[in-house]
């Protein structure tokens, strides 16, 4: 379990020989916008950082707070998708298909709280859902061919989702996307197991891309609510020393999927609740209603 000092003298070390390309969706709050500025602090700008959110003024703030790059071929820009609607995301990741040689990290941290009950969007999924999973998948599979791209160029080629692996519970394969059982414990149960399946079937598929599906820990972000960061202050953790220990997971995982705790530490099948079964039906499920989603 590295210490969060350790952590910062491991990310120090990234120095890549090229510029890379970095999407962060859910960039612009949170846990997500700590990671892309320790990013492009250890970068020390010369990378191409695209913020991916809905809230262009915050981005504008996180983009100015970045390291101005000496590399002509850095930038860092902001792309609006509201994450929610499948639609915006094919509109995203299209665009971004066609002005883009390669990417080589993604980082996937979409989410919204709310104690309500399900709340569709007008495509038929709940928006919690569409978020944490729906989202997420259709991301990274649109940008699969951009991923290869840098893997064929002998770069980094990783994926990371942060939500809550060893935080799950067993799925019911008779209610995939739960239209008939929903419920707000529920979902928080089964959105981790989600993941942890679709990274493992991204993995079957591409081997040699690094999927990694992390769990951030207690971190005191806006989404948590100030009386609530008060009150568990001490059991938390800032959203910069996070950052530190997911990029830490994210710079030290080589192919295949990958379960990191909130140290960066490998978790292996610590909680885990999927099977082979699980990971097809989930998979086939998951194509269905994208592909529905797409015509709604």
């Amino acid at each position: 379990m590295p210490s969060i000092a350790a952590a910062r003298a491991s990310n120090a070390k990234y120095s890549p020989s090229y510029v890379p390309v970095a999407i962060f969706v859910g960039g612009t709050s949170g846990i997500g916008r700590a990671i892309a500025q320790a990013f492009a602090r250890y970068t020390q700008g010369n990378a191409h950082i695209i913020l991916c959110g809905r809230n262009e003024a915050a981005a504008s703030s996180i983009i100015a707070s970045f390291p101005r790059p000496t590399a002509p071929e850095a930038k860092h820009e902001f792309v609006q998708c509201d994450a929610t609607l499948m639609k915006n995301v094919a509109a995203t990741t299209s665009a971004l298909l066609n002005r883009l040689p390669k990417v080589n990290f993604v980082v996937l941290s979409s989410g919204v709280f709310s104690l309500k009950g399900r709340n569709e969007t007008s495509e038929g999924i709940d928006r919690k859902l569409a978020l944490s999973y729906y989202a997420r998948w259709k991301f990274t599979s649109d940008l699969m061919s951009l991923l290869r791209e840098a893997k064929d160029a002998g770069e980094d080629a990783k994926v990371m989702s942060i939500l809550g692996p060893g935080n799950g519970g067993n799925i019911d394969l008779d209610d995939l996307g739960l239209k008939k059982n929903y419920g707000v414990l529920r979902t928080a149960l089964t959105t981790p197991a989600y993941n942890d399946l679709m990274f493992e079937a991204f993995a079957e598929r591409d081997p040699s891309i690094s999927f990694v599906h992390v769990y951030p820990g207690a971190v005191r972000t806006p989404m948590l609510g100030t009386l609530m960061k008060i009150a568990f202050y001490p059991l938390t953790i800032s959203p910069e020393d996070c950052a530190e220990h997911m990029l830490y997971a994210l710079f030290n995982v080589e192919g295949g999927a990958h379960r990191r705790d909130n140290r960066g530490d490998d978790m292996g099948k610590k909680r885990y609740y999927g099977s082979e079964e699980a990971r097809r039906r989930l998979w086939d499920h998951t194509v269905e209603e994208i592909t529905r989603s797409a015509t709604t």
